[in-house]
């Protein structure tokens, strides 16, 4: 397990706006979902004592990118600290992936009693395929190692529940925050909201 790691979800995009499942395809950052990116780079800036014994480790995925490089910049530090790992990409949707979330649940209202009623969508990543790539990317990592992760909604919520050894049915009950991120060390996981006037509008141009 590393020694210290950041978990960050990417910022608003516009899929979420609209209410669209993205899974592995993408949208692009909205407005403020750009500020949310960089006000969370600013944010971590104020909890690193010294950002050069960090790595910066971003999804793939476009929104994902995004929200890497705005965190840099609020961090102070170029693009050349992001590194890329697929393991922490979102969750695979299958055929579901671009579509309305509202539409999929008032075709099959019995999803709405399924906390996990993501993970049923035809041709999408099973729970078992999501756990073992996670497993297998903090298997690699070092006792010393101090990480920012750039991921997602789904994605973040699981690798959250791995740390902290949550029971199946307690990951669900998470929180998927994009104005906040959260801090693990030493076994326990800490909220870290971003303060509500770096998402003014004049902050981030």
């Amino acid at each position: 397990m590393p020694a210290e790691l950041f978990i960050l979800r990417h910022g608003q995009t516009r899929f979420n706006a609209e209410r669209r499942l993205q899974g592995q395809c993408n949208s692009p950052l909205t407005t403020l979902g750009e500020r949310q990116a960089h006000a969370m780079g600013v944010t971590l800036k104020q909890h690193i004592r010294d950002i050069q014994q960090w790595r910066v480790v971003s999804s793939p995925l476009g929104r994902t990118l995004q929200t890497a490089r705005l965190v840099c910049a609020g961090l102070g530090i170029g693009n050349d600290h992001i590194g890329i790992d697929a393991r922490v990409q979102e969750v695979g949707l299958g055929q579901w992936e671009q579509c309305r979330i509202d539409e999929i649940l008032a075709s099959q209202p019995q999803l709405q009693q399924l906390p996990d009623w993501y993970l049923k969508a035809p041709q999408g990543e099973d729970f078992a395929a999501i756990r073992r790539r996670l497993n297998n990317w903090l298997a690699e990592l070092h006792s010393g190692d101090k990480l920012i992760v750039i991921s997602h909604g789904l994605t973040g919520m699981i690798l959250r529940a791995l740390l902290l050894q949550l029971p199946y049915e307690d990951i669900w009950q998470q929180e998927r925050p994009q104005d906040a991120f959260y801090y693990y060390r030493h076994g326990g996981l800490k909220k870290i909201s971003v303060p509500p006037e770096l998402l003014a509008s004049n902050v981030y141009q």
